[in-house]
């Protein structure tokens, strides 16, 4: 594979760490910071909220720049977000600094993703982006964990200066890296927009939203689960976040080769298997060694779905590549958004912890309800045009 995707793949893990890093820390923040764990939450909610919107925004603005320019001066505020949210005050500055930090996540990756797909050859396409993803995976395997720990041990404001260094060293590797080609983010601004006017592109991204929303459900409440209802201690957490994200890590790799080959039954099997691991997970959660032995599994699933949803939106908007592909980060963090809300939710009403799997099921489910609807319309447009041409002859 190119070099330019290690660049792009560091970058990935000091975004990844940033957004997923508060799941660790959730606890401590809501102490430090005193409110309640579903406000807390709201934290993983602001960032994805901050994401979706951020992500149409700055691929607008960043439309006609050079890819490695545009890509450069998204992590340059990505470091400034995350220098924000070391030094905020209070829970309000927090969420400030927490949407600013998200704000480059979506325009990156969605850049980012179609600078792989260009690397390499069209059959090798959702590997490259694999590839690219790669480092957010890492981020749950390395950047997590660590962060968890240091945030436990000296504080949850250290783990985000850690995360700003980590982000000055990945503007070192774009600078290094990724070549400085004459070329511009996108096409023509009026080009990529009508990418909003095509309905196989819209239920694409929803597939993306309820598909990775399934997962935030249970995800963003991960630590004290695992704490209160699996009975692990605290600083046992980030050991169970290593692991999960060797899950995620090897999902991610299998899922870019499943898609390679066959996209949609591939995704539609993945969201199947996604929902008996939940309903699994409601039992296995009270006991140590099969909570373990699930949340890797569930890892696996999870990240598995990621290069196959990336793809389809791809290739559902092919002649708007940079705008779909950034939307659908968006997506993806839109989803993480509400499914952190939905698992609140259940929590504020009083339900128990253990409870969120059983709802994490419903929302799979959902999703793939829907890839098999998109699967179906993809069929009626393939009879349509081969009708067509039949005529036509």
């Amino acid at each position: 594979m190119p070099i330019t995707l290690l660049a792009l793949a560091i970058s990935a893990f000091a975004i990844g760490t940033t957004e997923f890093v508060i799941m660790g820390i959730l606890p401590d923040v809501a102490r430090d910071l005193s409110v309640s764990l579903p406000a807390a939450g709201l934290l993983v909610s602001g960032y994805a909220f901050g994401v979706a919107v951020g992500a149409p925004l700055l691929a607008v603005l960043t439309n006609k720049l050079r890819r490695k320019l545009a890509l450069q001066l998204l992590m340059g505020i990505f470091i400034i977000g995350n220098v924000l949210c070391a030094i905020a005050p209070g829970y309000n500055m927090l969420m400030v600094a927490r949407v600013v930090t998200s704000f480059t996540h979506g325009s990156f990756f969605g850049i980012g993703s179609v600078v792989a797909a260009s690397l390499v050859a069209p059959d090798k396409r959702a590997s490259a982006i694999a590839m690219m993803f790669t480092g957010l995976t890492l981020a749950n395997v390395l950047g997590v964990p660590f962060g968890t720990f240091i945030g436990q041990e000296f504080g949850w404001r250290t783990t985000f200066w850690i995360v700003a260094a980590m982000g000055v060293l990945s503007l070192a590797g774009l600078s290094a890296l990724v070549p400085n080609r004459q070329d511009s983010a996108g096409a023509r601004l009026g080009q990529e927009v009508r990418v909003l006017a095509e309905p196989a592109a819209w239920v694409a991204l929803m597939m993306t939203v309820v598909g990775f929303g399934s997962v935030f459900v249970v995800f963003t409440y991960i630590a004290p689960i695992l704490v209160d209802v699996t009975g692990f201690s605290p600083s046992a957490v980030s050991l169970v976040l290593v692991l999960f994200g060797f899950g995620l890590t090897i999902g991610n790799t299998i899922g870019g080769k499943l898609a390679d080959r066959a996209l949609m039954p591939s995704l539609m099997g993945i969201l199947a298997l996604m929902a008996v691991i939940m309903v699994a997970f409601a039992f296995t959660s009270h006991y140590k060694l099969a909570a373990v032995a699930t949340i890797f599994v569930w890892g696996i699933a999870a990240f598995a779905t990621v290069p196959p949803l990336q793809m389809r939106v791809v290739e559902k908007a092919k002649h708007a590549p940079n705008l779909a592909s950034t939307l659908n980060i968006g997506a993806f963090n839109l989803g993480n958004a509400l499914g952190a809300w939905l698992g609140g939710s259940v929590l504020s009403h009083g339900y128990a912890l253990d409870t969120l799997p059983y709802v994490a099921a419903v929302v799979a489910v959902a999703a793939l309800l829907l890839t098999a609807y998109a699967s179906w319309m993809d069929r009626r447009e393939s009879n349509g045009a081969a009708s067509f041409s039949a005529e036509a002859s």
